[in-house]
């Protein structure tokens, strides 16, 4: 026959308190130092009365003198499989005071070189969020080329929405 043994009570050992009460001492300790250091001018921002802090202070008042052209509202339509997909996009230029004339007289060129290079980008990479940026320095690029170097600074997108 088989003998049934009785299971032998066994108290589980008890958790220790001692990392908690570490825990509790180092959070104090921390929080402790930390106010001392902001209190004493540790990690304080610079006194704007101290005259080191004015001397890296930048002048802004001297701003270059832009002009925008604002260029025409552009509406793409995009071939999908389930129909067709429009992009409404208008931006501005950011051009040289002096050679805004010359870059309003070249705008139905660029907006022709837009428009091409628009219809021409995939769909997919239109609806990547971070693919915007990648677009605009394309797009400036080639109105740089339309324009000639040293007329266009930059091409701001004003509004850029598919639908």
């Amino acid at each position: 026959m088989t003998a049934v043994t009785d299971p032998i009570d066994v108290d589980p050992p008890k958790s220790s308190k001692m990392p908690l009460i570490i825990g509790i001492v180092l959070a104090l300790l921390g929080a402790g130092g930390g106010f001392y250091a902001v209190q004493s001018g540790l990690f304080s921002a610079p006194d704007a009365t101290d005259d080191s802090y004015a001397a890296e202070v930048v002048d802004h008042s001297e701003a270059p003198a832009v002009a925008f052209v604002p260029l025409d509202p552009l509406v793409v339509s995009l071939p999908r499989e389930e129909g067709r997909v429009f992009l409404r996009f208008a931006a501005q230029l950011e051009v040289e005071p002096s050679h805004a004339a010359e870059v309003e007289a070249l705008k139905p060129r660029i907006v022709d070189v837009l428009n091409g290079y628009l219809r021409a980008v995939d769909l997919a990479e239109l609806e990547d969020p971070t693919a915007l940026m990648r677009l605009r320095g394309q797009m400036l690029r080639r109105v740089q080329i339309v324009t000639g170097e040293g007329r266009i600074r930059d091409l701001l997108i004003m509004e850029f929405v598919l639908n």
